[in-house]
């Protein structure tokens, strides 16, 4: 009998078939017209020459809800998987170093863009419809190898267009300086994955932009919390969505991290995690990506509330999360989890309790997995004084 999880996974397949059906004659044509949410995405296969093209559904009209993660708040697995498997995604092989050139230009001009922008592309054969996932972006639909191109109506946002024309900045510098004018963090990672920020420009993959971006400013805002006051008793967060539980510990203690993932593979629970003090991480983390989702959305609560404290990140990846969709829900999903309001308690071990029993997983089998306790016997330099 098939599990709760196959059936979903099986639903949201269907319907994607259900849309191959629907736009049959679009998957074996040679061509697509349609509005760019506006969206880009560079891929990593062949690096240091990788695919880089817009993507479009075959639609007209207002479709950036389609590339726009900060707004799929409330909407379903399926919704989400459905809204990106109708963006086509053409490519034309690029070298990284690339970033001048009519066909990068036009792409810079649509990752600007305020708007959808009307696009036209034909392709060198019909599109592939194999469904594109990596885990760390979110996936998309069909493939076809450009042979033209043609954008129209681009309305370039100010604050973007004025980085991007500013080459004295370091790209660190120009991610902080978009972050801080409001910019949404997918608009950014775009922005730094098309060659448009830093001094000594070059394609960057998109699975390796989102990351480089959540680091970039994750690490501005530690130098600043650093700062701040400790809080005075442990804080208990927790949000569930799309099927991930999130539950987040602060405790009073200076700047340490850490984020312990389970996943559910059939009867076996798969444990990863990674962690963080005042020095930061020196390592690629062994959860990768979520690592620093994670890590940005909890903080923003810190800065905003201009407090420093000891984190821990527990995430259990639940069977109904049956088709991965990008660490932007981790990092959405903490920030939700950071709005909610906390329970309080003066013991860590009691917080560490609380966050547990909104898991369905053991406070000794999330501990038995992670280094907090460890990291917590550490002498700081407060300790000597």
């Amino acid at each position: 009998m098939p599990s709760e999880s196959q059936n979903i996974r099986r639903a949201i397949l269907s319907n994607w078939h259900e849309t191959l059906s629907k736009y049959g004659n679009l998957f074996s044509s040679d061509s697509i017209s349609g509005s760019s949410p506006p969206s880009v995405f560079v891929g990593s296969h062949n690096y240091p020459k990788v695919f880089v093209g817009p993507m479009l559904p075959p639609i007209h009209g207002d479709t950036s809800l389609l590339d726009i993660p900060e707004k799929w708040k409330g909407k379903s697995l399926e919704e989400i998987v459905n809204f990106r498997l109708n963006l086509v995604r053409g490519i034309q092989k690029i070298s990284i170093d690339q970033t001048e050139g009519r066909y990068i230009e036009n792409l810079q001009e649509l990752t600007m863009s305020s708007k959808p922008t009307d696009t036209d592309m034909v392709f060198s054969k019909p599109t592939s419809s194999n469904i594109a996932l990596d885990g760390e972006s979110a996936p998309f639909g069909p493939v076809g190898e450009i042979a033209s191109a043609k954008f129209s109506g681009t309305t370039s946002i100010k604050s973007i267009e004025k980085t991007f024309y500013d080459r004295d900045l370091k790209a660190e510098e120009a991610v902080l300086s978009l972050y801080n004018s409001g910019i949404e963090i997918s608009k950014i990672q775009k922005c730094f994955s098309i060659g448009m920020l830093g001094k000594k420009r070059k394609l960057v993959p998109t699975k390796w932009s989102i990351t480089a971006t959540d680091d970039i400013i994750s690490k501005s805002l530690v130098s600043e919390i650093l700062d701040y006051s400790l809080i005075d008793s442990c804080r208990v967060f927790s949000y569930e969505h799309l099927g991930n539980i999130f539950t987040i510990v602060l405790f009073p203690h200076r700047w340490v991290y850490e984020m312990i993932e389970v996943w559910h593979s059939d009867d076996v629970l798969i444990f990863g995690s990674d962690f963080e003090d005042a020095r930061g991480i020196d390592h690629p983390p062994a959860i990768a990506g979520a690592y620093f989702a994670a890590k940005l959305g909890v903080l923003e609560y810190l800065h905003k509330m201009k407090i420093q404290a000891g984190v821990v990140v527990l995430r259990e990846i639940r069977p109904e999360y049956v088709i991965p969709v990008g660490v932007w829900q981790i990092r959405e999903g903490i920030r939700e989890a950071m709005n909610q309001n906390p329970e309080i308690t003066a013991i860590f071990d009691d917080a560490i309790l609380l966050a547990s029993n909104r898991t369905s997983i053991s406070k000794f089998e999330w501990l038995s997995h992670g280094n907090i306790l460890k990291l917590m016997r550490q002498k700081t330099l407060v300790d000597y004084f």
